[in-house]
């Protein structure tokens, strides 16, 4: 049975850094959504009619 695609340990650690910098990125997302969040405040809430 074929293992399939063998990385290499330059690829192994690429993905890694790249894995890496996509997770760090998503985090400061979340984490300027929330600030923005919570300078707006509970304005936020309020929806116009």
């Amino acid at each position: 049975m074929p293992d399939g695609i063998v990385l290499t340990e330059a690829q192994k650690r690429s993905r890694r850094q790249r894995s890496i910098a996509i997770a760090l990125a998503l985090g400061v997302m979340v984490v300027l959504f929330f600030a923005v969040t919570l300078v707006k405040g509970p304005v936020v809430l309020l929806r116009p009619m």
